[in-house]
């Protein structure tokens, strides 16, 4: 069985909070090929670190962070003495030391997205992911090299065909809805699977005997073949 590609899921959700640089670095020593990092806008426009709507749950603060200018997302404990970080400082942090996933989760950020990291030479692999498969439309325009992750929740009736519409090089899938026979459909397509959120060690090793590509996991230490 050979060796899948580590993912760190918000950096490494199951040893720091969450999306923070702590994450990531927490991600970066436990050798991780890519850390994950979900990505939302501020009131000022400012592209941030984070999954919810809303900073309610990761952070001593309340509000919708698309109502918040990124000054007062700063004044936030993310917990851990951890901040909400901006992409430019994910990107800074990571920057020559692992890949990033980068998780778009609002409609109109695309182009933004591919300029932030275009602004700062970020040269290791970026793989741009969604559940929102316009956006995916839209990073291929402002960046036509670039990698792109279909993410689907519950499956589609036809998920390859439905997959190979935005030209994939990758798609990620719940890791309790793969199956071999669809790893090996998306194959012949040439598409690479990876499946998430897969933390234990049986549901890790289940993704891997069904033959897919990489894990997205809060424990990114467990995914290995032993």
């Amino acid at each position: 069985m050979r060796q899948p590609v580590r993912v760190g899921h918000r950096g490494a959700a199951g040893h720091a909070p969450e999306n923070t640089l702590g994450a990531i670095q927490k991600g970066i020593a436990l050798g991780v090929d890519f850390v994950e990092i979900d990505v939302r806008r501020t009131a000022d426009g400012v592209l941030v670190a984070l999954h919810d709507e809303t900073v309610n749950r990761t952070t001593n603060g309340k509000g919708r962070v698309d109502r918040l200018s990124l000054r007062n997302v700063k004044k936030l404990d993310a917990e851990n003495g951890e901040q909400i970080p901006t992409l430019a400082e994910v990107l800074e942090v990571s920057a020559g030391r692992v890949g990033l996933m980068l998780e778009l989760k609002i409609e109109g950020m695309a182009r933004q997205t591919v300029e932030a990291v275009r602004q700062t030479g970020f040269k290791d692999p970026v793989i741009y992911a969604s559940f929102l498969h316009d956006e995916l439309i839209q990073i291929r325009a402002a960046d036509p090299e670039a990698s792109l992750m279909v993410l689907f929740g519950r499956l589609p009736h036809t998920p390859v065909t439905r997959a190979k519409e935005y030209s994939p090089s990758h798609v990620g899938l719940r890791h309790d809805t793969v199956t071999r026979r669809l790893v090996e459909a998306f194959h012949r397509s040439n598409i690479l699977v990876f499946v998430y959120t897969a933390n234990s060690r049986r549901d890790i090793l289940r993704a891997l005997s069904l033959g897919v590509d990489g894990v997205i996991s809060n424990f990114p230490e467990r995914i290995n073949t032993e």
